[in-house]
C-alpha cells in the first residue's frame, strides 16, 4: 500500500470545528491526505463570532513546523490565520530553513465570517513581505483583496488587476474569490504568470458558510500535494466546498459549519 500525500497546515483552532485546523483537518481526511498542524492560536469562537484569541508563542510555532518537517515532510503546506507580525515571523523563518521546495498555499486570514477582524496592518505588511515570495498560491477574498492591493475586486477586471499585483510582490498565482460579491453566480479568477482560469458557481442560498476559505484553500492545498496542476486543483477544491456547503448540517446560530466529510 502506498503512503498517503502529506500536508502540513499552519493556522488557528476553532473550538467549534467548523474553521481553522479542525476545518483543514476534515478537508484533508475527505481527500485521503495525512494532516499536520502547528497552532498559531487557540480562539474562542462558534457560529456567532470570536470572542478570544490566545496567542500561541512564536518559539512553539516554529518548533511545531521543524518537527513536523524533518521527520515526516510534506508535499505541501497551507497557512491560515497567522495572529500578529512576531508569528509571521517565526513561520517565514521556519519555512525558510525547512521548506524549501515545497508548495505553500497562503490564505490570508485578515477577517473572520462573523466579521471580526483577526490582524493588524503591520502584520499584513510582514505578511506581504516575507511570505508572498515563498507562496505557490494567495487565495484572498474581497476585502482582503482590497486591504491588500487597495483594489476592490468587483469586477473581473479589478480581480485582475489585483491578481497582478499580489504577483509583483512574489506570489506564484493569485485565487480572488468573489463570495462577496452579490450577483446570483459567484466567480472567483485564478491568475498566475502565464495564464487564467475563471470559476463560476450558483450561489447557494445558505448561512452556512462558517469556514468555506479555510476550507477551500485546504482542499487546494490537498489536490497540490497529491500532484494536479494548480487549476485543476483549485477546480475540484471548488466544486468540494460548492457540495460542502450544500449538504451543511445546519448547526449553530450564525454562520454555520458546512459538511466536510462530503467526497471531493
Amino acid at each position: 500500500m502506498s503512503k498517503p500525500a502529506r500536508l502540513l497546515i499552519v493556522a488557528g483552532s476553532d473550538c467549534s470545528g467548523g474553521a481553522g485546523i479542525q476545518a483543514d483537518i476534515k478537508t484533508a481526511c475527505a481527500f485521503g491526505v495525512f494532516a499536520m498542524t502547528a497552532i498559531t492560536a487557540v480562539t474562542v469562537q462558534n457560529t456567532v463570532g470570536v470572542t478570544a484569541v490566545q496567542k500561541i508563542t512564536p518559539k512553539n510555532v516554529y518548533g511545531q513546523i521543524k518537527v513536523c518537517l524533518t521527520d515526516i515532510g510534506a508535499d505541501a503546506i497551507k497557512i491560515g490565520m497567522l495572529v500578529d507580525a512576531e508569528i509571521i515571523d517565526a513561520v517565514a523563518t521556519a519555512l525558510n530553513d525547512h521548506a524549501r521546495g515545497i508548495p505553500l498555499i497562503l490564505d490570508p486570514v485578515m477577517v473572520a465570517t462573523s466579521g471580526a477582524h483577526l490582524i493588524d496592518d503591520a502584520a499584513v505588511e510582514e505578511m506581504t513581505a516575507k511570505l508572498f515570495p515563498l507562496a505557490a498560491l494567495v487565495t484572498p477574498n474581497l476585502p482582503e483583496t482590497r486591504r491588500l492591493t487597495g483594489i476592490s475586486g468587483e469586477t473581473r477586471e479589478e480581480s485582475r488587476a489585483a491578481a497582478a499585483k499580489i504577483l509583483a510582490m512574489g506570489a506564484g498565482a493569485a485565487l480572488i474569490k468573489g463570495g462577496h460579491r452579490t450577483q446570483s453566480m459567484i466567480e472567483d479568477l485564478l491568475v498566475w504568470p502565464d495564464g487564467e482560469e475563471v470559476y463560476a458557481f450558483p450561489r447557494l442560498d445558505s448561512r452556512n458558510t462558517h469556514g468555506t476559505g479555510c476550507t477551500l484553500a485546504s482542499a487546494i492545498a490537498c489536490g497540490i500535494a497529491l500532484g494536479l496542476p494548480l487549476p485543476q486543483a483549485v477546480r475540484r477544491a471548488r466544486t468540494y466546498v460548492q457540495e460542502a456547503i450544500g449538504t451543511a448540517p445546519g448547526f449553530g446560530a450564525g454562520h454555520g459549519p458546512l459538511n466536510h466529510m462530503v467526497r471531493p
